[in-house]
């Protein structure tokens, strides 16, 4: 089953992608609709959008999704349920494709909570106690994001249709679309994981590796980004803009602090998706939607190419995901080793690789544009961190002394999962370019000052160096976390989001809403309502029962009140 998904799924990719190049050179969309049922005057439309965006970024899903697939047979070998666990991924892909190709609400609610079930589904996928909480963060986070994305299909029917698509242009500059705006920018907030809503995403990890890397790669955790691209007039003519500019930026700023703290692989490849879904957030604030778009596939590239390295690793380690007894790995896997390197060089901004092309252009917009002081650190800064915990993780475990134990599996044996990772090594290097000359066939031309145009690179080779030299201790730095140890704890737990999300939202929202159920759904409205009537129809059938059988005491005791109600009559 895996091969036949593989082919089936990368056949389409191909297609779309062609199409897609198809309808970007001719300025070509489509919009089709469906009507599923006609009855009387009223129909049901099911409406679809093909335009470039959707297609290119479709087949770009399917091509992840594809090579995660055939990655998987050998992943998951020994797993009972295989077949099951691709039907899921299966699910999860034809979800994420309802919601890129809707320009409906309703369709994409549709698609929406398809990813948020399946998603719960996959991260619990290995049922143990760790799985399910992880799975019920994820749940309820993305539960705030559905309930805004309802509220906003209420809101559209002040327009008479939900094919937000046709009203964008007529929604601009008044109270509705600020309140449209604000919901959307929440739902995608909590879809996308920007604080106040992070906790989820290193907690998602639970799931198997390679439902990592197509989660947080190319579909869930793009989708909040993806809508807002669509959503991106309504972001700009309202102060929202700013909002999400500055929520995009601490994002970023935390997910890196957090990740140079972190020794779980597989965390620090998630708090590096946290981060760079953050860049795309805060340049789509800044009014860069096409930008925020090319860096969406670009990262979708070299983050699913980075998971599947570090799932291959965890897979030699026997299931082990601790970076400090690795170490020394570039020796026992050169292959995996090598692809892993390219991608995490590809997320540094090297040169001429696929995170290069779209990253430069987007600090170079930053210094282009005119923002304040706090803005400029947090993306620079954050740049610098992307780097230092990239060098951080090399040093610990390709490049630093060999720590596992003696009689160790450690092989590039895995031909499969090397196919699935060779597969998108050429994307990782090829990819930027190749969508550079596709999205941006005109040059752009962008002035900068010498200092300002080799700042990006400047705090790159900066943060390689700390990442690396710290990692290694040279820097006599060996007890200083021990000395700030408050702030250390505060810095890698994520700002102690998910203790706030967890023990302090969570469990008391659950603890509420046990109290309510306990109090009035199955209390006080059972009293007065379904119990409450059922016993007095009860009592009142049993009453008309003796009536019908000629009860004597029944006729008695009537003819007894009967008479008292006389006398008592007769007396006044």
């Amino acid at each position: 089953m895996c091969l036949i998904s593989f082919m089936v799924l990368f056949f389409f990719s191909m297609m779309f992608f062609m199409i897609g190049i198809y309808y970007l050179l001719m300025e070509f969309s489509y919009f089709i609709e469906w009507e599923v049922l006609s009855l009387q005057s009223n129909s049901i439309l099911m409406t679809l959008y093909l335009d470039w965006m959707s297609m290119i970024f479709m087949s770009f899903v399917l091509l992840i999704s594809s090579l995660v697939i055939y990655y998987s047979e050998e992943y998951m070998f020994g797993d009972l349920n295989l077949n099951r666990f691709i039907l899921l991924v299966l699910m999860f892909v034809l979800s994420m494709m309802f919601l890129i190709i809707s320009p409906n609400l309703i369709s994409i609610l549709l698609g929406w909570d398809g990813l948020g079930l399946v998603s719960y589904i996959l991260v619990i996928y290995y049922q143990n106690v760790k799985s399910y909480n992880a799975g019920m963060i994820t749940a309820l986070s993305n539960r705030i994001g559905d309930v805004a994305l309802l509220l906003s299909i209420a809101w559209m029917l002040n327009y008479g249709s939900w094919n937000y698509i046709f009203y964008l242009d007529c929604m601009k500059n008044n109270f509705e679309m600020f309140i449209i705006g604000m919901l959307v920018i929440l739902a995608a907030m909590t879809k996308s994981a920007q604080i106040p809503f992070s906790a989820w995403l290193p907690a998602a990890m639970a799931a198997p590796t390679p439902v990592s890397a197509l989660v947080h790669s190319s579909s869930l955790v793009t989708a909040g980004v993806y809508l807002l691209i669509r959503f991106n007039s309504l972001i700009m003519d309202s102060n929202l803009g700013m909002i999400l500019l500055l929520f995009g930026g601490l994002t970023m700023f935390m997910a890196g602090m957090g990740a140079n703290f972190e020794f779980d692989l597989k965390k620090i490849i998630a708090l590096s998706t946290l981060s760079q879904l953050g860049l795309m957030m805060s340049i789509l604030a800044m009014g860069f939607p096409k930008l925020a778009y090319f860096h969406l596939l670009t990262h979708a590239l070299f983050k699913a190419l980075l998971f599947m390295c570090a799932g291959s690793i965890i897979h030699n380690m026997l299931g082990s995901q601790d970076i400090r007894i690795m170490g020394g790995l570039c020796k026992q896997m050169p292959l995996t080793t090598s692809c892993l390197n390219v991608a995490n060089l590809a997320l540094c901004g090297m040169p001429f690789l696929a995170g290069f092309y779209s990253k430069d252009l987007i600090l170079e917009m930053v210094l282009m544009s005119n923002l304040n002081i706090l803005i400029f650190f947090l993306y620079f800064f954050s740049t610098g961190l992307t780097v230092c915990y990239s060098f951080r993780l090399v040093y610990y475990s390709l490049t630093g002394e060999f720590n596992s134990w003696n009689f160790h599996p450690l092989n590039d044996d895995s031909w499969l999962m090397l196919k699935g990772m060779l597969g998108l090594l050429f994307m990782a290097i090829m990819g930027g370019s190749m969508l550079m000359w596709m999205l941006f066939p005109t040059p752009s031309m962008i002035c900068l000052p010498f200092y300002m145009k080799l700042l990006a690179l400047f705090v790159s080779f900066i943060g390689a160096w700390m990442g690396y030299e710290l990692a290694k201790f040279y820097l006599n730095w060996q007890l200083k976390s021990f000395k700030t140890y408050n702030l250390v704890y505060f810095l890698g737990m994520m700002w102690f989001m998910p203790m706030i999300s967890t023990s302090g939202v969570s469990y008391n929202f659950l603890k509420m809403g046990y109290m309510i159920i306990k109090s009035i759904d199955q209390g006080w409205s059972e009293y007065f309502g379904g119990q409450g009537i059922y016993k007095m129809l009860t009592l009142n059938s049993i009453y008309n029962q003796k009536f019908q059988n000629n009860d004597l005491k029944i006729y008695f005791l009537s003819f007894i009140f009967w008479i008292i109600i006389l006398l008592f009559m007769f007396m006044i």
